[in-house]
């Protein structure tokens, strides 16, 4: 049979053997099942639709739509099938294959990806995004994040192909850089051990809205606060200015439209380098400036970064009262200088410090000897009054969660507290697991996943007051302890002032026993000298 075409487009049978599958072809997958049912409507019906086909070689034709209806036809044992032949170069067949498949429910989005990837790399004719969008009918933006489909890692991509994320999963991940697109990827997910009995934990996939709540706390890095010139292309070289950078969500609409407005960076590797470089920048353009850290801990050996106890960074704001007023962060002396963070929190950020230990004003504690007894009175006074404080916020808190009545189902609960529980910090997380006697066994065993395992062997009573106290800790996190408690303990109707009194009888006592307890120091003999 002659693969001649005598007009532009032409109908007729072919024999199977003429026809070989097109490598461009977008589609990769085919479900056994679903081509076992076609074939079996082949065997009865034949093929209704022709396959889109073009002349390859003198003895046979290429299939540019239709690789599915071919292999269930070579399934049924047909003969021959209809097609439809028509002359197209590269660049029409592909376009032809992809708009074949976008019309069609079942083709997986990496397809597509790959698809509108091949249009792209075409370099005759040439196409753009929002061409490829008009071709297809798609929006730019969907056209773009298919597109970025294609930067997912290997694991996220296997993934995506099982079925174990979403697209909206597979979609945020791979806007993210190579690096950090593991770490989000296991974000995607939380281990449930109460589901299995085998003393395996159960991956069970978290809504996408978990996944941008986890990329937005520990990937994006809002530019407004960004110490360093966004619009410097030397600072980094490889990494050039953040203006054009198509990284920054401000820049690339198109890829991040979901974002709004919000101009952020999406690589920190490189955000931390642009840090790291306008420190060093600013240390070399002025020697004079004091570098001191926000972290805590102790600091390196020969290192020219001062402590926190090391310094009194003075505030810019006015002080709201007189009694702000008279604290040292508010008030200005002759030492009063620059300095830079260089480590800790707001690195790149410059205050003003006073870091001079004989001042007066901001450093009062070095004219007070250690040995004078009158200090260490004051100070043990105000280390006993701040445990009984938080002695009695406890009290109140166990007293609130014992008010809490059961309302809720146990899944709705564990549900809430399972998206809630991630927020808290680490002294947070051991005040309530203290509270409900979770305590490691070994040296290598995670508090949090300790206290997961508990909420999901918890009962309702159980969750339902432990769904109070998150709450109310969460909000002294935030500055707001005492009135959370306070506005807790009157809608629970617990007597704080009751507890107050016992706590503080209690540590009387046992500052009594104590003192009951030491023995008297007896006073040491004078030995005479030696003649």
């Amino acid at each position: 049979m002659e693969t001649t075409v005598l007009n532009a487009t032409e109908y007729r049978n072919v024999s199977l053997s003429l026809l070989s599958e097109s490598k461009t072809n977008p589609r990769r997958i085919f479900e056994d099942a679903a081509l076992k049912e076609l074939s079996e409507s082949i065997r009865t019906q034949g093929v209704l639709s022709p396959l889109l086909v073009r002349p390859l070689t003198e003895n046979g034709f290429e299939i540019v739509a239709g690789a599915r209806r071919y292999r269930a036809a070579q399934m049924a044992e047909a003969d021959t099938v209809p097609v439809r032949i028509v002359n197209m170069n590269d660049a029409q067949a592909l376009e032809a294959q992809l708009v074949e498949n976008l019309i069609r429910s079942d083709v997986h989005p990496m397809e597509e990806a790959q698809g509108f990837k091949a249009l792209l790399d075409l370099e005759d004719p040439t196409y753009s995004i929002e061409q490829i969008a008009a071709r297809t009918g798609k929006q730019p933006t969907f056209v773009a994040a298919r597109l970025k489909l294609i930067d997912l890692v290997p694991s996220a991509v296997e993934a995506f192909y099982r079925d174990e994320i979403g697209v909206g999963h597979a979609l945020l991940l791979a806007k993210l850089p190579t690096d950090q697109q593991e770490q989000a990827l296991s974000a995607c997910f939380r281990e449930d051990w109460g589901a299995s009995s085998d003393r395996k934990a159960k991956r069970i996939l978290l809504p996408v809205r978990s996944l941008q709540f986890w990329i937005e706390q520990n990937v994006l890095l809002f530019l407004k606060d960004a110490p360093f010139d966004k619009r410097d292309a030397h600072l980094v070289a490889i990494a050039g200015s953040c203006l054009d950078c198509p990284k920054r969500t401000g820049h690339n609409k198109l890829l991040f439209s979901d974002l709004g407005k919000q101009d952020a960076c999406t690589d920190p590797s490189c955000y931390q380098a642009k840090v790291s470089a306008h420190v060093a920048k600013q240390i070399a353009t002025k020697p004079q400036l004091v570098q001191i850290s926000t972290a805590y801990g102790k600091q390196q050996e020969g290192s020219k970064v001062l402590p926190r106890n090391q310094y009194t960074a003075i505030r810019d704001e006015k002080p709201k009262t007189k009694e702000e007023a008279k604290r040292p962060e508010f008030k200005v002396c002759k030492f009063t200088t620059e300095a830079i963070i260089a480590e800790g929190n707001d690195v790149g950020t410059v205050h003003k410090v006073c870091a001079n230990p004989a001042c007066t004003v901001h450093h009062p504690k070095q004219e007070t000897s250690r040995n004078d007894e009158k200090w260490k009175a004051e100070q043990d006074k105000q280390r006993n009054e701040q445990a009984i404080a938080n002695t009695t916020g406890i009290r109140v808190l166990k007293a609130i969660g014992d008010a809490v009545p059961v309302r809720l189902m146990k899944r709705d609960l564990l549900f809430v507290l399972m998206q809630t529980f991630p927020l808290l910090n680490e002294l947070q997380l051991q005040t309530l697991a203290r509270q409900h006697g979770i305590r490691k066994d070994r040296e290598t065993d995670m508090l949090d996943k300790l206290f997961a395992a508990f909420l999901r062997r918890a009962d309702e009573g159980t969750l339902s007051r432990l769904l109070v106290e998150v709450s109310v800790v969460l909000a002294s996190g935030r500055g707001k302890g005492m009135n959370a408690l306070r506005d807790a303990a009157t809608v629970y109707k617990v007597d704080t002032d009751a507890i107050a009194l016992k706590v503080k009888q209690e540590f009387a006592a046992k500052a009594k026993a104590k003192k009951e307890a030491k023995p008297e120091a007896r006073p040491v003999a004078k030995t005479k000298k030696a003649a």
